[in-house]
């Protein structure tokens, strides 16, 4: 069960009205809080959704969900970097809209350590199981019940997160289908226990997609640095297929300043190929095929986004070339095939039937869009004037 604090996190500047009567908040997202009974204790995290999320006519859309370790430290510049990825600005859509969460610290020794350690001092190291058992069985399905997810699930780790990202995703159950370990901290994986957790790495996790980013902080990190090699090499020469993988190397950051920039390679690594140009899509079947090809990287099904679709349609129903025009219906009915729920899908429809001249189809379209929106003006007005 848990329990939700209403509490509200706001950006740390403030817009100033233009008659200087008052200040607008910026809202990034709210503090929410869970009871976890497998940690025995309360958990906080910060929540962001993304903008389409309660825009009009978003009600059908269901977005992956990004878990991010270290919370306080990460969550305004990761959640800025995937508005701005994904929401299109500047026809910016290089990844999906996602919603992201930002696990906040109790004891990121304990909770990120998945081996117990013996020191000279006492520690807590080791509840690394414990604290993804949490993620995967209280958390996740809390957020799922609540929020309009699909179950593709990212987890970003850097430093000791990098560790348990990594561990998460050589294990061989998991919900998280995607891992990005930053810098991960594998001081305790001498050769003899990496071995060990490599012998028991099983095909399920060449099922997943992990981006491993590795910074330049001297003689003081090579030895960290020659296992993040070995480690990604070893799972690559065990993948039997193409390892869905990639090790990259920053030679103009530190531990420190790594993260925001490897954040913006790893999630581009994963939805490598998503934001394709609408420009660049030559026909219906490529488009498909394209898509197709992303989803069996990823394992998991991913449909060519709704706004590029419409792009696609609208761009070739311009055209001057009739084939060109005709082929404008097989992109809006794409739309209406993988968003059914979607009004502006068969609002979009309607138009290019119109446009082709063939006014029962589309009002038809219109008005399954006014079905789907009753509040769809625009539909109601093309049926009007379609039957005059």
């Amino acid at each position: 069960m848990s329990r939700f604090l209403s509490l509200t996190l706001v950006l740390l500047f403030t817009v100033h009205s233009l008659n200087a009567q008052g200040e607008d908040q910026i809202i990034i997202g709210s503090k929410q809080v869970i009871h976890s009974d497998v940690l025995d204790e309360d958990r906080e995290y910060w929540i962001s959704l993304p903008e389409s999320y309660d825009q009009e006519g978003s009600s059908h859309k269901h977005y992956p969900l990004l878990i991010v370790l270290d919370g306080r430290v990460h969550f305004r510049s990761i959640t800025g970097m995937v508005n701005y990825m994904s929401a299109g600005y500047n026809r910016n859509r290089r990844i999906p809209e996602m919603i992201v969460v930002a696990i906040q610290n109790v004891s990121r020794t304990r909770d990120f350590t998945p081996d117990k350690i013996v020191t000279r001092r006492k520690n807590d190291f080791g509840g690394g199981d414990n604290f993804l058992s949490f993620l995967e069985t209280e958390l996740i399905p809390d957020l799922d019940s609540k929020f309009r997810t699909i179950p593709y699930r990212i987890l970003f780790g850097h430093s000791l997160g990098g560790l348990l990202a990594t561990h998460a995703y050589m294990k061989a159950e998991t919900l998280f289908n995607a891992f990005i370990a930053v810098d991960p901290s594998f001081g305790s994986w001498d050769a003899g226990t990496m071995d060990k957790k490599l012998d028991a790495v099983t095909d399920q996790s060449f099922e997943r997609f992990i981006y491993m980013a590795t910074a330049n902080w001297g003689k003081r990190n090579i030895r960290n640095r020659n296992r993040h090699v070995r480690l990604y090499e070893s799972l690559n020469s065990k993948s039997v297929g193409e390892f869905p993988a990639k090790l990259e190397y920053f030679e103009n950051e530190n531990h420190g300043s790594v993260p925001p920039i490897a954040f913006y390679h790893g999630i581009s690594a994963i939805f490598d190929g998503y934001g394709i140009s609408d420009r660049d899509v030559e026909s219906k079947a490529s488009l498909v095929q394209h898509f197709q090809s992303i989803s069996e990287r990823l394992s998991y099904s991913f449909n060519p986004p709704e706004p590029l679709v419409n792009s696609v349609g609208y761009r070739k129903l311009r055209s001057r070339n009739e084939e060109e025009r005709s082929q404008a219906l097989e992109f809006f009915k794409l739309n209406t095939e993988n968003y059914p729920d979607s009004y502006n899908a068969f609002d979009s429809l309607g138009e290019a039937y119109e446009a082709l001249g063939e006014k029962t189809k589309a009002i038809d379209s219109y008005q399954k869009s006014l079905e789907l929106n009753p509040g769809n003006q625009h539909a109601s007005i093309r049926i009007a004037g379609l039957k005059k």
